[in-house]
């Protein structure tokens, strides 16, 4: 068995005891009259306070660094969350690029604003729903403020003002002389925005059988409206004209779809050509295939007003990520191969835009790449992909199709995003871990290691007691090698209680990587030992493992928990197996349901989280079918054997572990009812349990003060039956 320890981010020590005390931090006077009620429970052996649940929730959080067109700064937010009232807010900052010692500057951009971005003409652009006009309606709009080369910002001035409707993005041509408006538009409208008629006979909602989806994700699809793209001419400052809808507007051969696509794409779903004359963006077809469909498609238009043209139509899977070579030639982009797929192999796909000759890059490398960024020179590719618990910067040759992964950081790369490769080499990019969230690193010559040039959060971290992660390996199903990691406070004596910690996906991992809903750390630090294990299904190893779970949902991921937990115990002889809970949300909540039928004997208790009970009714309230069709192998009445050999509630009589359930009643992937059901087995049974569900909510957990809620409860429901002894001090 093989090991290796990570130590997170330590800072100077602020205060020192011999025991740390797990409480909460105060806030408004009624809170703090509410949480001064609640006892504190003391964890054993720290110099230092641990995390709570508060520090992750007030954690500042890095957000989309961009850099400007001659290179010498880095743009980027930072959201905070206000302590007293828990509300977020945005805050701009520049840093010079080409000097080491630079602090970042704050920027007045003189409104509320977000989407910062720079512009070739080296202003930036932004939304904001303020106006200098105090008078003036409250709804998004795109500003511009002039940046001088000292990095000093003017007023901003209005380049665009949609009567009728808010700007939801938007993409700035390379020259700024042309931008890219989205927002939510009816189809047969041919400019941005315009008045939609409402039923006002009731509220009810009218859907057609043959128009696609009916909701979404978390929101219920308004009749005839599509997110939309617009371009339009910047003249003397502001747009000018109607624009050119992308999708061909009432043109012969138009196309109706969602760009960005729903309900996680962004401007990574739209390419400007380099010399801004067109625009190649993501859509998939809206019809009566769509919710069974994995067919994203690559367009382009060229702004003529004319249909815009297919480029990626011989293949029936997914397409996305269209990424232009700095010349122009290239049309680089991600390709799925079976339809009907979302977690098949992104393989890097080349085009070339002139004569249309397409060759797959990266067929012979079994990775499934994430992000692509094109190097100034045109002559690399720069992408990211899931590698074991690591997601590393992988450099591709785009002519032999070579794959080098680039060692980046002084240690293990965890998580790299954000990659925006700069001249001679260098690069900025991102970098978080289950130690400490996202800072932002320069890479300042090719081959050297990339330096942390922001201190978002790490000193803040540092502050806290320290959580170390170690990894280890063991043979699980079919002898296959399966990997796993503990997460567990650093100098905490006394054995530790275990949490299995099982991700959802299936096709994910519970990688090195930070996160501001289920965090390891965070956990750990309450005084328990996180066991994550990447079952047969996670990624980033290989497309075969992660192949695995197909139509066996319940079989080799449960023997890899069950042989990954004893492999755990064994690796850190200090972790009390004999005190042991299970929870997980998504394919980890089924899971959790999973166990409490068929491993019903193991643990304390079991925290299920947006977990499907029943695949019957699952499959019938879902919204995205082509999910359930390809892991179970059809629809539920072609492969109903399948989903009933792997559907917890046909187990229900052996439940007997008590369990906190969890549902957000805007979750439309696995509906809140699922939940219900499952706590209404538990009510029957008279198993203890509790439920708990959040009315604005969808599939996560995302608003601040639910964030709080949700780890209160889930905190005391997991010392209730871990530190029983301890109830009274709790």
């Amino acid at each position: 068995m093989h090991t290796m320890f990570l130590k997170s981010l330590a800072g100077a020590s602020v205060f020192a005891f011999a025991s740390a005390t797990l409480g909460f931090a105060p806030a408004s006077a009624q809170n703090q009259a509410e949480r001064a009620a609640i006892p504190e429970r003391t964890v054993p052996g720290l110099d230092k306070p641990a995390m709570r649940a508060e520090d992750l929730i007030l954690m500042p959080r890095l957000v989309a660094p961009q850099v400007t067109g001659d290179g010498s700064f880095a743009i980027y937010a930072v959201t905070y969350t206000d302590p007293e009232t828990y509300v977020r807010s945005l805050q701009h900052f520049r840093l010079a690029l080409d000097q080491p010692s630079a602090l970042p500057a704050q920027l007045d951009l003189g409104l509320d604003a977000r989407s910062v971005v720079p512009g070739g003409d080296g202003a930036l652009y932004f939304l904001s729903d303020e106006h200098i006009d105090p008078e003036a309606d409250s709804r998004a709009r795109l500003w511009r403020a002039a940046m001088g080369p000292d990095g000093q910002v003017g007023a901003p001035s209005l380049v665009a003002d949609m009567d009728g409707a808010e700007i939801t993005g938007f993409k700035l041509s390379p020259d700024a002389g042309r931008v890219a408006l989205f927002g939510e538009i009816a189809r047969d409208c041919p400019r941005f925005g315009c008045a939609v008629a409402e039923d006002t006979l009731g509220t009810g909602r009218l859907y057609d059988g043959d128009a696609g989806f009916y909701r979404h994700w978390d929101t219920w699809m308004r009749a005839g409206v599509f997110n939309r793209v617009f371009v339009f001419d910047i003249v003397d400052g502001k747009v000018s004209g109607d624009g050119v809808p992308l999708d061909g507007g009432d043109a012969a051969g138009a196309v109706t779809g969602h760009v960005p696509t729903r309900p996680f794409g962004g401007t990574d779903d739209i390419a400007w050509m380099p010399d801004s004359s067109g625009v190649f963006f993501t859509m998939r077809e809206s019809n009566r295939d769509e919710p069974a469909s994995t067919d994203l498609d690559i367009y382009y238009s060229d702004l003529s007003l004319s249909a815009p043209v297919v480029v990626t139509g011989a293949n029936e899977a997914y397409d996305s990520t269209p990424a232009v070579s700095p010349d122009g030639t290239l049309l680089a982009y991600l390709a799925m191969e079976r339809p009907g797929y979302e977690s098949d192999r992104r393989t890097v796909m080349l085009r070339d835009i002139a004569n249309g000759t397409t060759r797959a890059i990266t067929a012979e490398t079994d990775l499934s790449f994430d992000s692509l960024a094109w190097d100034p020179t045109g002559r690399i590719l720069y992408a990211t992909a899931a590698d074991r618990l690591d997601t590393p910067v992988f450099r591709i040759n785009p002519q032999s199709g070579e794959v080098e992964q680039l060692n980046l950081i002084a240690g293990t790369e965890a998580h790299i995003a954000n990659v925006i490769p700069l001249a001679e080499g260098r690069m900025l990019f991102t970098r978080d871990s289950i130690g400490a969230p996202a800072e932002l690193y320069h890479l300042t010559r090719a081959g050297a290691k990339g330096e942390p040039i922001t201190d978002i959060a790490t000193s803040r971290v540092g502050a806290m007691a320290s959580t170390r992660t170690s990894r280890f390996t063991f043979a699980g199903a079919e002898g296959a090698t399966v990997y796993g990691q503990i997460t567990r406070l650093e100098k905490q004596t006394g054995p530790i209680p275990a949490i299995l910690y099982i991700h959802g996906g299936p096709q994910g991992s519970f990688n090195d990587a930070w996160s501001s809903r289920w965090n390891p750390r965070t956990l750990a630090s309450q005084g328990y030992a996180v066991i994550s294990v990447d079952f047969h299904g996670s990624s980033g190893y290989g497309q075969d493992f992660m192949d695995a779970i197909n139509r066996d949902w319940g079989g080799k991921p449960l023997e890899d928990l069950q042989k990954g937990l004893a492999a755990a115990l064994a690796e850190d002889q200090q972790i009390d197996g004999s005190r042991a809970c299970a929870m997980g949300a998504s394919y980890g909540g089924y899971m959790v349901n999973w166990i409490a039928g068929n491993w019903n004997d193991r643990f304390d208790c079991l925290v299920q989280h947006d977990g499907l009970f029943d695949l019957r009714s699952f499959y019938y309230s879902t919204e995205e079918l082509w999910f359930p069709r390809w892991d179970f192998g059809g629809s539920y009445t072609q492969a109903r054997e399948t989903y009933e050999r792997w559907n917890p509630i046909n187990f229900v009589d052996n439940w007997q572990t008590p369990m906190l359930v969890i549902a957000g009643e805007q979750d439309f992937r696995v509906p809140y009812t699922q939940g219900l059901q499952s706590f209404t087995a538990l009510q029957e049974r008279e198993v203890p349990a509790q439920l708990l569900v959040f009315p604005e909510e969808n599939h996560w957990v995302l608003g601040a003060e639910n964030s709080l809620q949700w780890h209160r409860t889930v905190f005391a429901w997991l010392d209730r039956w871990l530190y029983p002894d301890t109830e009274g001090e709790q």
